[in-house]
């Protein structure tokens, strides 16, 4: 079979799992992997035939994405505002969501505005931080993690982008672990937020493999994180700082209540590029 019939049986194979959009999507971007090739250059060459290991390759990204494994893990890569970054289960996968949050950032701060020191709560990948500190590079910009493994992959995707991030271990929900945050001109926060009760609506792919500790949140208290983020920003943000945090759908209002209660004045929501309420800044 040559690139072209590999590539149609690939996307029909995963329209059983996906609509046929992102079955596509996924069958381009393993074809892409494999080939090394753009989509213009396989068309071009679509009678070529693949090589044996190019073969073996293709059944074992097509056996774990036959099994619901998000194509991201399977070739073990993700992109972030044109940033590529190596992504497992120890990580989330970065959404274009949170690309939106940082695109916020970056132009809320530009034209020499620059905040001198940045902290990023919860990095996970290290997708945040690195794209800011790529764009902004007279930053000073730290993140910080409670898992090691997560801290780890950061770390590298910071040194394969050629980003100086400094990597902090701390678990927010620590006072004593949280006072060794530094002080900071802007904090970002992409922190779990989806209520348990949500499991039962969400999808295999995620459920089965991204890592529960950056998603989930108790029911009995969905503020968590944003609490202690704010309590966080009260003792460590300098003055006039902002923070910015990416937030579930459906707490915009509950996000805005308890950041006027701990002392935030000028606080904006703002919605996502599919029309729901997904960031707030505030500042303090």
């Amino acid at each position: 079979m040559n690139i072209h019939d590999i590539n149609n049986r690939l996307q029909n194979e995963l329209t059983g799992l996906y609509d046929e959009r992102e079955a596509a999507s996924i069958a381009d971007w393993v074809m892409e992997k494999i080939t090394g090739w753009k989509k213009v250059d396989r068309v071009v060459n679509k009678q070529v035939a693949l090589s044996s290991g190019q073969k073996e390759q293709l059944e074992k990204y097509t056996s774990e994405l036959l099994q619901y494994r998000p194509v991201q893990y399977v070739l073990e890569e993700a992109w972030f505002m044109g940033l590529r970054l190596l992504v497992n289960e120890d990580v989330l996968i970065p959404r274009p969501e949170t690309e939106e949050l940082a695109a916020w950032i970056l132009t809320d701060n530009a034209h020499g505005a620059t905040p001198k020191r940045i902290l990023d709560i919860g990095t996970g990948s290290g997708c945040i931080p690195i794209a800011l500190k790529k764009n902004r590079p007279e930053a000073d910009v730290y993140a910080c993690d409670v898992s090691r493994q997560a801290l780890a992959l950061a770390a590298t995707n910071a040194r394969l982008n050629n980003a100086d991030v400094l990597f902090m271990h701390c678990d927010v929900l620590d006072d004593l672990s949280a006072a060794s945050l530094p002080y900071a001109d802007l904090i970002v926060s992409n922190p779990p937020y989806i209520p348990v009760s949500n499991q039962s609506s969400m999808q295999r792919n995620v459920l089965d493999f991204e890592p529960s500790l950056a998603l989930f949140v108790s029911n009995d208290d969905p503020l968590l994180f944003y609490k202690k983020i704010a309590d966080i920003a009260a003792k460590r943000l300098n003055k006039d700082g902002g923070v910015y945090l990416e937030i579930h759908e459906e707490a915009g209002a509950s996000v805005i209540g308890l950041l006027k209660e701990k002392g935030f004045n000028t606080i904006e929501l703002r919605k996502d590029m599919q029309g729901k309420d997904r960031m707030i800044k505030a500042v303090y």
